[in-house]
């Protein structure tokens, strides 16, 4: 017998054996997530880019686990829509505006204003508008500016602060709100 002639024969069972090694390695990481956190409720988020159009509704958080292809999706809305750099949005971020949106009971989307933005894009905002940190933090990944459309931005800044989750800034005159994972503080 040759040897594509044995591969040939032993393929079926070398399938079933990967298909049995993948089981049995999906049964340990079950068996080694805690039941807590097996039982935590799922997370979802509803995006509305208002720049770009998109929407998006997804979970990104189940069975006690991040979802990889739900955060890739989040990190595409989320881009630098002025370059189209895609940046990974730090999932605290999004556990925070979880938790900001339960808290407020809202039904609405967020509406994105900014979420991710490159070093140029940064800097470009920071020469021609107040407000603009030199070193933002949405630069990390790490901060959104939002508002949705059924609940005052005021609202919206005040259920955030009390939360204590991040920064919480406060644009009335543009009628959004700044989040961030960085140390709680307001302005």
């Amino acid at each position: 017998m040759s040897d594509k002639t044995r591969e040939e024969a032993r393929g079926p069972a070398l399938l079933s054996r990967r298909r049995l090694l993948k089981l049995g390695a999906a049964a340990a990481l079950l068996a080694c997530t805690p039941a807590w956190a097996r039982a935590l409720p799922a997370r979802s988020l509803a995006f509305k880019h208002l720049h770009t159009g998109e929407q998006l509704s997804i979970t990104y958080f189940e069975r006690g686990a991040y979802d990889d292809i739900a955060l890739a999706t989040i990190n595409h809305l989320l881009r630098d829509f002025r370059t189209g750099d895609v940046f990974p949005i730090r999932r605290e971020l999004l556990d925070q505006l979880a938790f900001v949106h339960a808290a407020i009971g809202s039904d609405a989307p967020f509406q994105v204003i900014s979420g991710y933005r490159s070093p140029q894009t940064n800097d470009m905002l920071h020469r021609t508008s107040s407000g603009v940190a030199t070193r933002s933090l949405h630069m990390d990944g790490m901060a959104i500016d939002v508002r949705l459309a059924d609940t005052r931005t005021r609202k919206l800044r005040d259920v955030a602060a009390d939360l204590k989750l991040g920064g919480v800034g406060y644009y009335a005159s543009s009628d959004f709100v700044h989040l961030d994972i960085g140390r709680p503080r307001q302005w």
